[in-house]
Parts: C-alpha cells; structure tokens; sequence
C-alpha cells in the first residue's frame, strides 16, 4: 500500500515510516526538516523535503497517489506555542487543513492522525482519562491538536474521509530530540550523561504516563491494519476511532530523575525552577479502548524503555565527543 507519511524524519514519524517499510509498503517521506533529522530518514522510502503548509503538498498527492496518510508533522512544543499562539496554528491547523483537503480530492481512504492525550485533556477531572474525558487543554498546542480533531470529524461527515486518532502520552525514546522541544526524558537524560545540571520546573512531583517509542509506533502499524479490517463494513468504516495510547501508570518528574541517575551515573545536583505555563499538574490514559478495539496494549516496561533510550543518547554522545577529538587533532 502507498502510504504518505508527514514529519517522517522526526523522533515518532521516522520509526513510523521504518515500521511501515518493514511492512512491505511503499512510503513517502514528508518532512521539512525543521526538527527532522536527515540521518532518521529510510532510504528505502521516498523523501520529499516540503512543509505540509505550502501550496506545492498537492504535487505530491498528484505524483505518488498514497492511499493512506499518517500525519505527524507538527509544531511540538508546547512552551513555543504559548509564547507564539499564531504560530502554532499556522502549523497544525493551517498545515493540517492544507494535508486533509488534498487527501479528499485527490482519494485518499483514510487519515491516521498524531493526537496528543497529554495534553488536550487538561486538568484531569479523574485518572487515568479515558477518550469520553473533558477536553479542556490550557495550551495553544493542545487547542490546535483537539481542534484538528474536529476538522477530521467535518471531513469523515461532509466528504467521507475516514480517520483514526491516536492521542498520544509523553512518548520518549530513542531519536528524540534533546534541544528545545524535547521531551523531558530526552532532555534530561542528555544533560546528564554530558555532566549537565538538569532544570526541573516546579516541585517535581508533576506525574506524566510514559509511553516508549516502540509502542506508539506499534499503533500506527496496528491502526493501519484497523483501516484495511472495516474498509468493507459500512458502520464501521464511517465510523472515526479515537484511541488513547499510554500506560496508564503515573510517574513524576522526580521518580523519572531517580532512574535516570541510576543508568546514566549522573552524580551531580538539579536545579529547580517555576513552573512553566500552560503545562498541567497529572496527566495519565486509560488505554482499554485502544486493548478492545485496536488490539494494542503498551510491552515495553518503563525502566526497560529507559535502558534503551539512555542507552542510544550516551552512544550518540560517545559518537560526536569522538568526531570532536578527530577534528581537533587534524589541526595539530
């Protein structure tokens, strides 16, 4: 199957286009590069450099003919986007609309979209959250994301544009970038293995549910098959899914700091200070829907995810402390 995949060369949609090429599929790579890492992209997929805002994202649709179109291009950061609102929704909304009315007209079957369970939300009225949960986001990011819900909603009732939402935790992993946007396992565990003091904003005892890359990447894969499993049957296939993709485990900053320190060695001191706006205190997902009708449920343990993560940061680390040396040797 032709599959159009948009941030393919970003920490969640690189390992999204390499599960789908694993498959068997034919995969186009989207991706402005913006964030998007040119050594993350598959060379046995397709790569288009182009943000999904510019009028030219029609070419592509014209050229290639995916069926299917996984979106994960987006503005991340939730701090950015409260410092810069217009922004934000230029990118994933504006983005998003541009990506959606070229699937209509040009047949693409259905959209697997990149939601964020971790945020839109809010302050959680019970925990975990399950899909029915009230939607009060306190971030611009999280507003766009919702509202990109909505339109897909418009678009499965107005042109029949079928769609599966995936709203997903706080993933980390490997490939995640450490700089501004960063989640905060990449951010920290990057600091730490450089001998770097980590900032926590607040007391620490903030609490997120922590999904490992592999096992939201795992939904893409299954909400693919989802699609291909109801494409015959009318209630279904018109109908758009919405799944959350967690844990359902709570852990704090503090509890994240405590494992981080013991796989990186880390032995220095943190640093603390407010807390950021537009951030919300708890967040965790009830999952049982995505276990019922996705046939997806979390395998990767936190500890063992963060084993991996940590791991892939120091060899990383260890990789350009060596080109370093090089470069600094060839001036003697």
């Amino acid at each position: 199957m032709k599959i159009l995949v948009t941030g393919g060369a970003g920490f969640i949609g690189s390992h999204v286009v390499d599960a789908y090429v694993a498959a068997g599929h034919e995969v186009i790579t989207v991706d402005n590069l913006v964030t998007g890492r040119p050594e993350y992209l598959n060379p046995e997929a397709t790569f288009i450099k182009l943000d999904i805002t510019s009028p030219d994202l029609a070419d592509v649709f014209t050229d290639y003919k995916p069926k299917i179109v996984n979106h994960h291009a987006a503005q991340i950061d939730v701090r950015q986007s409260v410092t810069d609102p217009q922004m934000d929704a230029r990118v994933n909304i504006m983005g998003s609309l541009n990506l959606f009315d070229r699937a209509v007209r040009y047949g693409v079957k259905g959209i697997i979209f990149a939601s964020s369970g971790g945020a839109i939300y809010g302050e959680q009225e019970y925990f975990p959250a399950g899909e029915e949960h009230p939607k009060r986001p306190i971030s611009p990011y999280a507003i766009s994301k919702l509202a990109v819900e909505y339109y897909l909603h418009y678009y499965r009732v107005v042109h029949g544009l079928r769609s599966i939402i995936l709203r997903y935790a706080n993933v980390y992993g490997p490939r995640q970038n450490a700089d501004g946007e960063a989640g905060v396992v990449a951010l920290f565990a990057s600091k730490m293995l450089r001998g770097k003091t980590p900032t926590i904003y607040g007391d620490g005892e903030q609490t997120r549910d922590f999904v490992f890359v592999g096992d939201a990447v795992r939904a893409s894969v299954l909400a693919l098959d989802l699609l291909d499993r109801h494409e015959g049957d009318s209630a279904l296939a018109n109908n758009q899914q919405v799944f959350n993709i967690g844990t359902g485990k709570e852990t704090s900053v503090n509890e994240l700091m405590t494992v981080l320190r013991q796989r990186t060695g880390f032995l220095g001191g943190v640093e603390h200070a407010p807390p950021k706006s537009g951030e919300q205190r708890r967040s965790v997902l009830d999952c049982a829907w995505a276990k019922r009708v996705l046939w997806w449920e979390p395998s990767v343990d936190f500890r063992q995810g963060i084993v991996e993560t940590v791991e892939w940061f120091r060899s990383r680390y260890e990789m350009e402390t060596a080109t370093l040396n090089r470069e600094l040797l060839s001036h003697f």
